[in-house]
C-alpha cells in the first residue's frame, strides 16, 4: 500500500516507518517542517502540513491507500493551561483538518488509522476490566480522547475503515521506561502512590505490530486497546523492574509527591487503568511480548548491555 503518515518524526512514527517499509509498503510523510527532519531513507515523499491551520496539501493524498494519523502534542510534562490547550487543539483541530482533506480527495483512501489513548476511559482506580465498549470518562484526558475519536466520524461515514488506537503505557527507549530506570537502579523504584492501581502497558514493538496488523486485517475496525494481555498492579511493575536490574524496590513514593512535581499529569499514574486486549487477540494478533518480564528483559538487554538476568 501507499501510506500517508502524520507524526512521522514522533516516537512511534519513527519506529513505524521502517516496519512499514519492511512489509513492502511505500510511506509518505506529513510534517510541519519536513526539511528539518531526517526521516530516513524509507520515506518516499514528505509534505509540509500545519495541522492547526488547514487540511493537508491536496497532492499529499494522491493515490494514497491508507492514512495513519499520529500527530499531536506530547502529553508528557506538567499540564499548564497552555500545555492543555496544545494537547487538545493538535488532536481535535488537527484531526478535523485531516478529515476534511480526506473527504475532499478525488480518490479517497480505504483505511484511516488514528492515534487515541487509554485516557478515553477516564480516571479508573477499580479492578474493572475495560473493553472497547466501556464508556468514556469525564476528566480532561477523557474529554480530549473522546473528542479526538469523534473527529474521525466523518471519515467513517465516508466509507473508510477507521481504527482508533487507544494506546496504553508504551515501554521503549523513550517515555516512561527511561524515567523509571534511574531510581530503579538506585534501589529507589518502589511503589508509586500506594502501588495498588493497575498499569496497562505494551512493548514498543507490539505497538508497531498492531498498527501493521490493523492495516492488513479488514476485521479490525473501530476502537482498539493497544495494550498487552497482562496488565499488572503498579507495585508488581516496580518489583519486576527492580528484580531485573538486581535492585530492591521497596521505597514508596506517595501520590502527593507525584502531584507536586507533575501536576495533573500525575493523575494517570496514580489512578491507573486495566485494559482488555481481547479484541486484538480475537482478531488474530500474536503478541511478541505478552508478559511484563519478557518486555522489560528485552528492552533492558537492548540498552547498553544492561544486566537483565532477572526472574
Amino acid at each position: 500500500m501507499r501510506i500517508l503518515l502524520s507524526g512521522a518524526s514522533g516516537y512511534i512514527g519513527r519506529r513505524l516507518i521502517p516496519v512499514l517499509a519492511a512489509a513492502g509498503h511505500e510511506v509518505c510523510a506529513l510534517s510541519r517542517k519536513p526539511s528539518r527532519h531526517d526521516l530516513g531513507p524509507n520515506i518516499s515523499k514528505s509534505f509540509q502540513w500545519n495541522p492547526l491551520a488547514s487540511p493537508p496539501p491536496r497532492e499529499s493524498l494522491k493515490e494514497i491507500d491508507a492514512v495513519i494519523h499520529l500527530a499531536g502534542e506530547s502529553v508528557r510534562g506538567r499540564w499548564t493551561r497552555r500545555k492543555k490547550t496544545a494537547i487538545k487543539d493538535t488532536r481535535l483541530t488537527g484531526t478535523a483538518n485531516l478529515a476534511s482533506g480526506i473527504i475532499a480527495a478525488e480518490v479517497r483512501p480505504k483505511i484511516f488509522i488514528s492515534a487515541s489513548a487509554m485516557g478515553y476511559y477516564g480516571l479508573t482506580s477499580g479492578d474493572s476490566i475495560l473493553t472497547e465498549d466501556s464508556p468514556p470518562g469525564s476528566d480532561f484526558a477523557a474529554e480530549v480522547a473522546a473528542g479526538w475519536e469523534k473527529a474521525t466520524n466523518t471519515i467513517q461515514e465516508a466509507g473508510l475503515r477507521v481504527v482508533r488506537l487507544r494506546t496504553s503505557l508504551v515501554l521503549g527507549n523513550e517515555g516512561a521506561l527511561p524515567a523509571l530506570l534511574p531510581p530503579a537502579r538506585l534501589g529507589l523504584g518502589g511503589p508509586l502512590a500506594g502501588g495498588h492501581q493497575w498499569w496497562s502497558w505494551i512493548h514498543q514493538d507490539d505497538v508497531t505490530g498492531l498498527v501493521l496488523h490493523a492495516l492488513d486485517h479488514t476485521n479490525v475496525a473501530g476502537p482498539l486497546n493497544i495494550t498487552a494481555p497482562n496488565p499488572v498492579r503498579q507495585h508488581l511493575f516496580a518489583k519486576t523492574l527492580g528484580s531485573i536490574v538486581n535492585r530492591p524496590a521497596v521505597l514508596p513514593l506517595p501520590g502527593f509527591v507525584l502531584r507536586l512535581f507533575l501536576g495533573e499529569f500525575a493523575d494517570g499514574i496514580i489512578h491507573g487503568t486495566r485494559l482488555s486486549a481481547n479484541k486484538s487477540l480475537e482478531s488474530g494478533y500474536m503478541f511478541k511480548f505478552p508478559t511484563l518480564v519478557s518486555a522489560l528483559r528485552d528492552l533492558l538487554l537492548r540498552r547498553n548491555g544492561e544486566n537483565a538476568s532477572g526472574p
